[in-house]
């Protein structure tokens, strides 16, 4: 079922399915960043330019990370940022020899790099999910 919103941006607006979307970044000073599906457009709002779209938003990141039935969302802090990510829309993962996993944010150029001494309850997530999703353990 369609989720949409509609958001001012930039005097613009934009009408969204919050369903396709599959990462949000919410920063220290409160604003959260997501990324429009197919085009790499980022959107970022606070609660003081749209405050209706802004709690829309959150309330949907709440809804979705608290309910996801297959455990796909996850919560990741990562360069000052949190990270509120579904895993089942990423189609790749690097992992390097020192313990790191890389994978990129879908719709973005963003890379998130995991590393299991810094995060290592992040790290174990991944793995899992990985290993759930396709089969492949990682060491």
């Amino acid at each position: 079922m369609a989720y949409w919103i509609k958001v001012n941006y930039e005097r613009n607006e934009y009408v969204v399915d919050l369903d396709r979307l599959s990462a949000f970044a919410c920063a220290p000073n409160g604003k959260i960043t997501f990324w429009l599906p197919n085009s790499a457009v980022p959107i970022i709002i606070n609660q003081l330019s749209n405050p209706e779209g802004y709690q829309q938003i959150l309330d949907y990141i709440q809804q979705v990370s608290a309910h996801s039935l297959s455990s796909s969302w996850i919560h990741l802090s990562y360069e000052r940022n949190d990270y509120v990510i579904d895993l089942n829309r990423i189609s790749s993962f690097c992992y390097t020899p020192a313990n790191r996993i890389t994978f990129w944010l879908p719709d973005s150029s963003i890379p998130i790099v995991i590393n299991e001494q810094k995060d290592p309850e992040a790290y174990q997530k991944l793995v899992d999910f990985i290993a759930r999703k396709t089969g492949h353990i990682l060491p």
